[in-house]
C-alpha cells in the first residue's frame, strides 16, 4: 500500500510540474511576422504609425536618443536608433515584432527596466508589421540583407526546435 500511495504522490507531483511547466511557456510571448519594406504602401503606413507612437523617443529620422547604451538615472536603458547604428537590425521579425507587441518583459517572462511601451491592443499586428517594415526600408540595402540572412538563419532554427 505504501509503494501505491508513493507511486500517486509521485505521479501528482510529477503532472503538477508538467502543468506549470507547460503554463510558463506562455508566459513567454512569440509571434511569427514577416515584413515588407518594398511594399511602398505598407512602407508608407508604417513611416505614418512611426510617427505617431515611435518618434517621440526613437527619433523623427530613427536616430534614437542620446547616450542610448546608458542607462538613465532611473535605471532604465534609454531608446535605441533604428537606423543601421542601432541594433534593431541585428533581430529577426519575429522578435522586432514580438518586442514591439508584447514588451521585453512578457518576451523573456521576468522584469526588466524600461520604457518601452506595450502595443498589445494598442497597434493592430499589420499596423506594428508596417511600421517596422518601414524601418527596415530606411536601412542601407547591405544592411537589409544582412538582416534578410538573420531571418533565413532565424527561420531555419524555429524550424529544427
Amino acid at each position: 500500500m505504501k509503494k501505491m500511495y508513493g507511486s500517486l504522490v509521485i505521479g501528482a507531483v510529477s503532472v503538477l510540474a508538467l502543468v506549470f511547466y507547460i503554463a510558463s511557456l506562455g508566459e513567454q510571448a512569440t509571434a511569427v511576422a514577416t515584413l515588407t519594406p518594398n511594399d511602398k504602401a505598407v512602407a508608407s503606413l508604417g513611416k505614418e504609425i512611426y510617427a505617431q507612437n515611435c518618434a517621440s523617443c526613437h527619433g523623427t529620422k530613427l536616430e534614437g536618443q542620446a547616450n542610448w547604451r546608458q542607462r538613465d538615472a532611473n535605471g532604465y536603458m534609454l531608446a535605441p536608433p533604428h537606423n543601421e547604428s542601432g541594433h534593431s537590425w541585428h533581430h529577426s521579425d519575429d522578435y522586432l515584432f514580438s518586442m514591439t507587441k508584447y514588451g521585453i518583459e512578457k518576451m523573456i517572462g521576468k522584469k526588466y527596466p524600461n520604457n518601452m511601451p506595450v502595443y498589445e491592443g494598442q497597434l493592430s499586428d499589420e499596423q506594428i508589421i508596417a511600421a517596422l517594415s518601414y524601418i527596415k526600408s530606411t536601412w542601407p540595402r547591405r544592411v537589409q540583407r544582412q538582416h534578410d540572412r538573420i531571418n533565413a538563419s532565424a527561420n531555419a532554427h524555429n524550424k529544427d526546435g
